[in-house]
């Protein structure tokens, strides 16, 4: 790091510890939803469902988030994202049945994705030494916010199920208390975004493609992420270290490896290979579900993928308009985390009619079937492919926006 990337305003560390703290959250409950399951007495599609109305949720606000912004400005959508996140968070540590959670669980989607939605422009507003150096903050914070959320779940858990919920409320409430002593007004300029712009944007047909595509490819993501602790059988330092590997794959492979592919592949050629590799890590999962050191092998190898799938999805979806980068990027995360939202409840729903592997197998099913999806739409896809390699600040947009469930 060159002295001037780290010579930054003490708002900007504000936002990127926040952020860290919101990316954190991802895989956060992974490795207590065993514990949570037993201790209440929750069936694992119940568990499942504490994905479900976050995802949810998420996917709802993406829609609106925009138009939030552009009213109130990004230092208040910071903050009642954050407030939010600090409420439902706690509530959730407190609450008494696996209902109760799930209802929080979608207030805390809410908050989470005022703040990521946000987040970013805040920091190249506020940052100095250039938007290039405002990016690497922010993925640094994504990465170690990915990583080191289910590892910070699984050693809470060891303690409590609670402790997670109570650790991220304690935490996002520093970082609330940080943005507003620190950032003092809006980073960037108000934009207001008509509220039916990303309901309009669904209708261009290269975005339809991308954003069915990525639902699907959602189904493979969340199997993986969300169902994979209950055959696992792990406790939660073990649960927390598995997908801490995982998190570690997402991270490195989509702030590194991603836009080193893009520079020299079409996009579609990446996806369409990347989205067959996740289908046969699901396949393999399904045929080694009984060996954990093979699952976790497959839960590694599949976070590595997904990394990749992560950003050139995004990446994709911000050239295949001419619509505004948030109109499209909210549109399309809107579909896609419809496929994260259905996902864990439809695997332990499967499990429980045929076994462990059947999840795996549908989810490979899904994603191979967006591959398909992908390779019949290049026609439509063509702008997507239409040069190799983006600026640093189109990848780090799609980073955010990619990882932002």
């Amino acid at each position: 790091m060159s002295p001037s990337l780290l010579q930054q305003p003490k708002a900007v560390w504000a936002v990127a510890f926040a952020s860290v703290v919101a990316f954190m959250g991802i895989g956060l409950v992974d490795p207590i939803l065993p514990a949570i399951s037993e201790s209440l007495d929750a069936s694992p599609t119940q568990a499942e469902l504490l994905f479900t109305s976050y995802l949810l949720v998420t996917g709802l606000a993406m829609l609106v988030t925009s138009w939030v912004s552009g009213r109130i400005g990004t230092r208040w959508t910071l903050l009642v994202g954050l407030g939010l996140v600090v409420v439902f968070a706690a509530l959730a540590g407190a609450a008494g049945s696996v209902n109760e959670i799930i209802g929080l669980r979608a207030g805390w989607g809410l908050g989470n994705a005022l703040f990521i939605s946000t987040a970013l422009a805040t920091i190249v507003g506020a940052a100095s030494g250039g938007a290039a150096n405002a990016i690497i903050l922010y993925e640094a914070a994504l990465g170690l916010g990915i990583a080191i959320g289910p590892l910070l779940g699984g050693l809470l858990g060891s303690v409590s199920w609670r402790a997670p919920f109570f650790g991220t409320a304690t935490l996002m409430a520093i970082a609330f208390v940080a943005l507003a002593v620190l950032l003092r007004g809006d980073a960037t300029p108000r934009v207001r975004v008509p509220f039916s712009a990303p309901f309009r944007a669904l209708r261009h047909p290269g975005l339809q493609r991308l954003a069915i595509t990525a639902l699907l490819y959602n189904i493979g993501f969340f199997t993986l992420l969300a169902y994979t602790p209950f055959p696992l059988g792990f406790d939660a330092i073990g649960l927390g270290l598995t997908f801490f590997g995982w998190g570690l794959g997402v991270a490195i492979t989509s702030v590194w490896v991603a836009p080193l592919l893009t520079a020299r592949v079409r996009r579609t050629t990446v996806l369409a290979v990347t989205l067959t590799l996740l289908a046969v890590d699901l396949a393999v999962a399904a045929v080694v579900v009984a060996t954990p050191a093979a699952l976790v092998a497959c839960v590694v190898v599949g976070g590595l993928l997904l990394g990749v799938l992560n950003t050139v999805f995004t990446e994709a979806v911000m050239e295949v308009t001419d619509l505004p980068r948030t109109v499209a990027s909210s549109a399309y995360s809107s579909v896609r985390f419809l496929g994260g939202a259905v996902a864990p409840p439809l695997a332990a729903w499967l499990a429980a009619q045929a076994g462990d592997w059947l999840p795996y197998v549908v989810a490979a099913i899904a994603v191979l079937a967006g591959a398909a999806v992908v390779a019949a739409s290049r026609g439509v896809l063509a702008r997507v492919d239409a040069h190799l390699g983006e600026p640093a600040e189109v990848e780090a947009e799609a980073i955010s926006v990619g990882d932002a469930a």
